[in-house]
């Protein structure tokens, strides 16, 4: 029987790799979405294109309980369970801090942290044994900006509930993060040409991650390769030289 990933957020960027990723390898795979219907629809018709698996494409806005306990549903109807699940969804909202408010900061959390705890309770109760993988960034560790403090602090947070999570979830679910650097991702493509270089120099391969790399390192966390590996913030950048 072929095991089951659920990847939030995952109709385009980071997350849509992930989904290559794990069918890929013969997983059959959830693609969660929100807004990007188009993107969510053409992945799916991807993946069942190119790979013997089977998938599902669900819309559910991860801030509302109720889309969250609708999605879990239709998985448990289809496949009866889960053995992975990537909280991949996120935002952020770059901009002075004197021009964030209390809501702003609200929802960065709200997306970030509290929807990744909402997600993941809510899957172990159609999770007895598996993997559970937090995309997690270097924000949360030491590459800070004050223009994304909120960002930063919800990342943070969801290291601190990696941490808890595999505590309480072991021995049978396993629980880390990924703490990924720069990814070359379309949420970049804009980024100022002198600001990209500063920060390509400060990784000591000198360029921002292809999504693919980051894909790499989530299935080998996942995978049964990685079975004693557990509670961990793996970080992946490049090397920081900063």
């Amino acid at each position: 029987m072929k095991k089951v990933a659920l990847v939030t957020g995952s109709a385009k960027g980071l997350g849509a790799e992930i989904i290559r990723k794990f069918a890929s390898n013969g997983y059959n795979v959830i693609i969660n979405y929100n807004e990007s219907y188009d993107a969510a629809k053409e992945l799916e018709k991807e993946i069942k294109n190119n790979y013997n698996v089977e998938t599902m494409c669900i819309k559910a806005n991860i801030t509302v309980d109720s889309e969250i306990d609708n999605m879990i549903s239709l998985i448990r109807n289809k496949f009866d369970n889960i053995d992975v699940l990537v909280n991949n969804a996120a935002i952020s909202n770059d901009s002075l801090i004197d021009e964030k408010n209390r809501e702003s900061f609200l929802k960065i959390i709200d997306v970030n942290l509290i929807s990744a705890f909402i997600v993941t309770t809510k899957v172990k109760k159609i999770m007895n044994k598996g993997s559970i993988i937090n995309i997690s960034s270097t924000n949360s560790l030491d590459t800070y900006y004050p223009y994304s403090i909120d960002y930063d602090a919800s990342k943070a947070g969801l290291n601190s509930i990696t941490h808890n999570f595999a505590k309480e979830y072991a021995p049978n679910i396993r629980v880390n993060a990924i703490a990924c650097g720069w990814i070359d991702t379309d949420m970049n493509k804009n980024m100022d040409p002198e600001f990209r270089r500063s920060e390509e120099n400060k990784s000591l391969l000198k360029r921002f991650a292809n999504p693919s790399e980051i894909a790499n390192v989530v299935y080998f966390v996942a995978s049964d390769e990685a079975s004693y590996l557990n509670n961990e913030i793996i970080r992946v950048d490049g090397g920081y030289n900063g």
